[in-house]
């Protein structure tokens, strides 16, 4: 039976993995500066992963949520703690998609309304509301189209304003830096106003953190780069390092009620194991810290290459923009040098999501390589 043929592939077929290296199947290292988009937080095997999930699933992977799971108050204890949003309950699911769908069906229960405000190259998912809300018309089919959504422009506070006044609106859901989109941020006014504006009008302001949560921004969540209290944050790329997990953060003014929410696989005794080991290495190994000053060092050699236009994003999720487009250098780096990038919407962005765990040898390799690849495309363009 094929595969049913929705992604364009590299020719390269990882088999193994070791803190920031994969391995092909011939055995050639690649140096993985994207992280599967992202997820990678803690590296690949990283031995507290391997080993928490190993003896989990040797005794319990699964039972339903009709039963007592003491590793789902556990994860939520230690993610309040590390965190610092004291207060926000946790309800887990297994995917980013899943944790805004429930962030936006929770929004539309509690204010009894039904329009979403979303924002221009925004990504949040491809379930029938979270796809709604993305900026991307090619994946939005007609049975998604019948949600009631309003794209702005990001920064647009007139806009939002002016759309909140009309008393319909269920939540603005928005990501304080945009994955797919191109690494663009809103400022610190638009937030700060924004998030007034939704508690003046019974709205949701709900943080989309799946793939700039977990440290990857340099704060544990990126929305804390600024002063407001969302109403409810979801979370899932870097949580279980790999193993399919996702979550919605909850502010405790938002009351529970049973089957409200619900999910079959979601906070599963393997998941919540993962999940917790992910949190224990951040901790134990000062991840964030690490964000911050790897951050800083990669920012101080992108600024010496002139070829780079600009520089996007905060901690270690980054993008390099330049005047051209880099489909064909992410396939230069990749096939001739054997380092794993990403790409955008915004096609001349590069965009770099490591392990949380890289250091500064790795960043040294990558600009190496890039300044090679860039000089050999200079060259061509003289000889053209």
């Amino acid at each position: 039976m094929p595969l049913f043929n929705v992604y364009p592939l590299y020719n390269v077929t990882p088999v193994s993995g070791k803190g920031i290296y994969v391995y092909d199947e011939k055995g050639t290292e690649y140096l993985d500066l994207y992280g599967g988009h992202a997820v990678i937080s803690i590296g690949h095997a990283h031995p507290e992963y391997v080993d928490a999930i190993s003896e989990q699933v040797a005794t319990l992977g699964f039972y339903s949520n009709a039963i007592q799971n003491p590793l789902q108050v556990e994860l939520a204890d230690r993610l309040e703690a590390l965190s610092g949003c004291e207060g926000y309950e946790l309800f887990l699911c297994n995917s980013g998609a899943e944790a805004n769908e429930n962030a936006l069906k929770l929004a539309s229960f509690k204010t009894d309304k039904k329009r979403v405000i979303a924002f221009s190259n925004g990504f949040h998912g491809r379930t029938s509301a979270a796809v709604a809300a993305t900026d991307n018309k090619n994946i939005i089919a007609p049975i998604n189209a019948q949600q009631a959504v309003t794209i702005l422009p990001l920064n647009d506070i007139e806009g939002v304003k002016r759309e909140l006044e009309k008393g319909d609106v269920c939540a603005v859901i928005v990501e304080f830096i945009q994955g797919v989109g191109g690494l663009d941020q809103g400022t610190a006014e638009f937030f700060e106003t924004v998030d007034q504006l939704c508690k003046a009008n019974n709205t949701f302001f709900i943080a989309d953190e799946v793939q700039s949560g977990y440290g990857r921004s340099g704060k544990f969540f990126a929305f804390q780069h600024y002063n407001v209290t969302p109403d409810v944050i979801s979370i899932a790329k870097g949580m279980g390092n790999g193993f399919p997990i996702g979550g919605i953060l909850i502010h405790p003014i938002i009351e529970a009620k049973f089957g409200m929410l619900g999910t079959t696989f979601g906070g599963n005794h393997l998941a919540c194991a993962a999940g917790l080991s992910v949190l224990n290495v951040i901790e134990k190994q000062d991840l964030m810290s690490n964000v911050n000053v790897m951050s800083e060092y990669f920012i101080k050699i992108a600024k010496t290459i002139p070829q780079i236009k600009n520089i996007k994003g905060k901690g270690l999720m980054l993008g390099l923009e330049f005047d051209f487009e880099v489909g064909e250098l992410r396939k230069e780096l990749i096939y001739n040098h054997h380092i794993f990038t990403g790409g955008a919407s915004n096609k001349k962005l590069l965009r770099i999501l490591p392990p949380l765990t890289i250091r500064k040898e790795h960043i040294n390799m990558f600009f190496e390589a890039l300044v090679e690849v860039l000089s050999e495309v200079e060259e061509l363009e003289v000889e053209n």
